[in-house]
């Protein structure tokens, strides 16, 4: 087991991303709602079959949609809040309602549940209702094939032609952080630095006897048995002298001289984390690592510079990808960059800044602006050659998790900078 990291108990938990909600709710909203210019949004699925957005929709006792759930927002004209957004009615036409969250407006026993949806849309006569149907993202793309012919039933002609898409308020209630989960974030990112710091370890690692898969599942087996679920496979790898990042039959053992790379991401308040960092094995009579090793990791840092210097409010995914590459490479860098968004989800709502294989820019995902108040994983790569290694070339792979808040990027708990030395 990993040195004692505290966690919250489920009921902390709970009452904490509760309260998120609430005030998600309550704040949010309006505003996001306004900003994609809906006057009504339904999210409507079955269990099992949950769209992309329902779980952050629902209070943290709840494990999945059930039966049929359908959340209708609706905003109300000439009740303006103090921000001039218009309030927004909650509702939920479902047989277990939320209370505290949604008004409950379904009788079972009295009508049909979209009966009584087309009621309600007929009665707020909106111009313009959100279904979540889209072409460019899965977090706006949600409602099934069965769930629209439902809602489209149900509609007379007028309200049917008024259904739109609402790609840009799924993906902007999805992106977007209040301050409470900014600074709750802080924390998550902490505790992964403290497990990958304890797995690139001699507690984890014994030079000569642990292979790579041995660290991946006690990575795993950590996550689990603290309550950490991770999001994916956790993954170790190894660049020696005479073994690239694409070796096609990679040793596996770990031995002394290795640059070890790791990648582990987890869920924990209803959020995910994504990080990548390296250690070195140190060679007997070693102190620290070879400065190649530790000029690559340099310059490694320095594109996370140029890449959070580049992310500016209003700037599009492609045009930060542009705009780092270009300084990097006008620098001497190697560079890849392929970050993506935090938050619900691992690769989260917001804009594709890069995919690996995609670095002339990402059309559709990778033309979403970037918004403040929005957590991304900045990822990406440098190749640099080690003079120690007879000039061979490694990858330095670096993940860290950061915040535009305020108009400015900033890193949730620091970076990696130092290799850790294992040995």
């Amino acid at each position: 087991m990993t040195s004692k990291i505290e966690l919250l108990t489920l009921h902390e938990q709970a009452e904490l991303q509760n309260g998120w909600l609430k005030t998600r709710l309550d704040v949010l909203m309006p505003e996001l709602m306004q900003r994609a210019g809906l006057d009504m949004w339904i999210v409507a699925c079955r269990e099992y079959s949950e769209d992309p957005v329902i779980m952050s929709l629902l209070p943290a006792e709840s494990l999945s949609a059930r039966r049929r759930t359908i959340l209708v927002f609706a905003r109300r004209a000439n009740s303006a809040g103090d921000d001039g957004a218009d309030a927004v009615e909650r509702l939920t036409l479902s047989r277990y309602g939320y209370a505290g969250f949604y008004e409950p407006v379904w009788d079972p026993d009295a009508e049909d549940q979209h009966v009584c949806l087309a009621r309600l849309i007929k009665e707020r006569a909106p111009k313009t209702i959100g279904i979540n149907t889209s072409e460019v993202s899965a977090f706006g793309d949600g409602l099934s094939h069965t769930e629209y012919s439902l809602i489209r039933g149900a509609l007379d002609e007028d309200s049917a032609a008024r259904l739109v898409s609402a790609e840009g308020l799924c993906v902007g209630w999805l992106e977007r952080r209040i301050p409470a989960e900014i600074t709750a974030y802080a924390r998550l990112v902490e505790i992964g630095h403290r497990i990958i710091a304890q797995a690139f370890s001699t507690q984890v690692i014994h030079p000569g006897i642990t292979h790579t898969d041995d660290v991946v599942w006690w990575m795993r087996q950590t996550l689990q048995d603290m309550g950490l679920p991770a999001w994916f496979q956790p993954s170790i790898d190894i660049q020696a002298p005479g073994q690239a990042w694409d070796s096609s039959h990679p040793r596996t053992v770990i031995l002394p001289g290795d640059l070890l790379h790791c990648d582990m991401g987890f869920h924990y308040l209803g959020l995910a984390t994504d990080q990548q960092q390296h250690a070195y094995v140190l060679l007997p009579g070693e102190k620290d690592a070879p400065a190649g090793l530790r000029a690559a990791l340099a310059a490694g840092n320095r594109l996370q510079d140029i890449h959070m210097q580049a992310m500016q409010v209003g700037r599009t995914g492609n045009d930060v990808l542009r705009a780092a590459l270009e300084q990097a490479k006008s620098e001497g860098i190697r560079p890849q960059i392929y970050s993506h968004p935090l938050g619900y989800h691992g690769h989260a709502a917001g804009p594709t800044i890069g995919l690996w294989d995609r670095q002339g820019g990402v059309p559709g995902s990778g033309d979403y602006p970037l918004f403040d108040d929005t957590v991304y994983s900045i990822e990406l790569n440098i190749t640099h050659s080690v003079p120690e290694w007879d000039g061979q070339d490694v990858r330095m792979m670096l993940e860290e998790d950061a915040v535009l808040s305020g108009g400015a990027m900033r890193w949730l708990a620091g970076r990696q900078e130092k290799l850790h030395l294992i040995g």
